[in-house]
């Protein structure tokens, strides 16, 4: 049975300004509450779909981080960003953001979305390494941190350009 949990929030911002922070996924740590950044292949200027990297994440409730593999499947500049995410070979979600304009033009709502995909064995093992029952109320949380560090961030940086 699959879940799935989204927030959305406006920043004052163009569509690929938001778009290009957000699928900087090496920086990702500087506004998420879960992930630390991740590591991407040598040379990598852009994400495409296929484009795999490892993602880094830590937990208050796991004092040991932990590390996913995930692979990019939509990568449409100012529009849409989604990867996939596996850990030992099994499937536990997908991340996805899309960029729209705001209904007055001057900005972006970017929507944060997570669909659960772990299999039996998952939903097992990942409490157990991640130390997070519930994951969808954890996720939910973790999007509002995200979603409003990233406004903030882009926000600044674009009053002081």
């Amino acid at each position: 049975m699959s879940q799935t949990v989204s927030e959305t929030i406006e920043i004052s911002v163009p569509p690929r300004v938001a778009y290009d922070a957000v699928t900087n996924v090496a920086e990702m740590g500087r506004w998420s509450a879960e992930c630390t950044g991740a590591d991407v292949p040598q040379g990598a200027r852009a994400v495409h779909v296929g484009m795999r990297f490892t993602g880094r994440n830590s937990s208050e409730l796991k004092p040991r981080p932990w590390t996913t593999n995930c692979t990019v499947t939509a990568a449409d500049p100012g529009e849409r960003f989604t990867f996939s995410v596996a850990r030992i070979g099994l499937a536990i979600s997908i991340w996805s953001y899309r960029f729209e304009p705001t209904d007055d033009g001057q900005g972006t709502k970017v929507t944060e979305t997570w669909t659960d995909t772990r299999g039996r064995a998952m939903l097992f093992i990942g409490p157990k390494v991640s130390g997070i029952h519930g994951r969808a109320t954890h996720n939910r949380q973790g999007m509002k941190v995200t979603l409003q560090r990233l406004k903030e961030t882009l926000e600044a940086a674009h009053r002081s350009a």
